[in-house]
């Protein structure tokens, strides 16, 4: 056959597969109806593998079979996630749990975040709060968490993210221990400064001080000097205040000139960390699932089977909701080797109906579901 023959024959197939795929579409639909009125769940497992089962056993050959499968099974997940779309019919489903309000209350609000005065948590509190707050800050990040959600503070404001260094990996797992929400986020730039006393210069300094991220940041200044030790500490502003409290000559931190001015230190170098575009993304937490109505963030994390294909088709919910997938974090889970929970930020609002829709898909099929927030 001529190429143009062949591709007139594929043509006609097309058509067919195109009217027949339409037709169990629809037979689909009735399906989700029927289901809707009984209550029955829309995916069941052991009958797909079964059905897949049988449709490969169709194929003359083990490659056909494979491929076989695997296009039934990307129908089917189509199927589902059109019947998951019937089953929430448009209305907010009622498990999601959430609360749309119109502003958060920050008059008189009280603000715990991480570190000491002078700290990129502080500065992200106050870029936030600004006086309206009643700020104070706390030693460790999971204690800004327990404050929150044993009530004794309204907010925590805690670091996620840095453009350079990536996740802030300890806060993600932190995130599913506690029973907090994402209600706001903002975006600090990070301009660190090599900080000493007064009297200090270059040639003085043997140990500098500062959070590994902040070192991480600063790597290539510091290695271009590499007869100073560095030395990992909590916070960039616990290390300022720890160079003014020792008032060693030979000790500086790398931290915020703001943390320098407050503890009156000398600024030796700044900036020093090596991408002048670097930026902290902090979460303002909350023990309240509620969201702003003009909120365009969604955060969740899930688990899903620990076998080939289970996060495509988690992530394919999103596809067919048209919804843009901002990021995507995998962090291992305790006591389960080679087992990971994802976290995913989302474009979107809990009050969207393709939202809805995606998070009922992934919640009928992950192992475990939960909304962090919507911001």
């Amino acid at each position: 056959m001529e190429l143009q023959e062949i591709r007139n024959s594929l043509d006609v197939i097309d058509k067919q597969m195109a009217a027949l795929f339409e037709k169990r579409m629809d037979l689909c639909a009735q399906v989700a109806r029927i289901k809707a009125e009984s209550g029955k769940a829309v995916y069941d497992g052991q009958r797909e593998a079964q059905k897949l089962a049988a449709i490969g056993s169709l194929a003359e050959d083990g490659f056909a079979r494979q491929d076989l499968e695997e296009l039934f099974s990307q129908i089917m997940t189509m199927s589902r996630r059109m019947q998951y779309r019937i089953l929430t019919g448009g209305e907010r489903p009622s498990n999601l749990g959430f609360q749309a309000v119109d502003e958060l209350k920050k008059k008189g609000a009280r603000v715990a975040y991480q570190g000491v005065e002078g700290s990129y948590g502080h500065g992200a509190a106050l870029q936030y709060f600004g006086d309206e707050g009643i700020l104070y800050h706390v030693p460790a990040m999971e204690d800004a968490m327990v404050e929150v959600e044993e009530g004794r503070a309204d907010f925590g404001v805690l670091p996620i993210e840095n453009s350079s260094a990536g996740a802030v990996s300890n806060n993600y797992d932190l995130l599913v221990r506690h029973n907090v929400y994402i209600v706001a986020e903002i975006q600090i730039p990070v301009r660190h400064a090599l900080l000493g006393l007064p009297k200090a210069v270059l040639s003085d300094i043997r140990r500098v001080y500062s959070h590994p991220q902040a070192l991480m940041q600063s790597s290539k200044y510091l290695k271009a000097n590499r007869e100073w030790q560095l030395i990992s500490a909590e916070n960039t502003a616990w290390a300022a205040k720890k160079i003014w409290e020792d008032g060693d000559i030979t000790q500086a931190a790398v931290a915020s000139e703001t943390a320098g001015r407050l503890y009156g230190l000398k600024t030796l170098a700044c900036p020093i960390n090596y991408d002048i575009n670097n930026t902290t993304r902090f979460i303002v937490l909350s023990k309240y699932p509620v969201y702003r109505r003009d909120a365009g963030k969604v955060s969740i994390c899930f688990e899903c089977a620990h076998k080939s294909g289970a996060l495509y088709n988690m992530l394919g919910n999103l596809i067919y909701n048209h919804i843009n997938m901002l990021m995507i974090e995998s962090r291992p889970i305790e006591g389960r080797s080679w087992e990971y929970r994802f976290f995913v930020d989302m474009e979107g609002s809990l009050g969207d109906a393709g939202m809805q829709n995606a998070l009922a898909g992934i919640r009928a099929e992950a192992a475990a579901l939960r909304i962090l927030g919507n911001y």
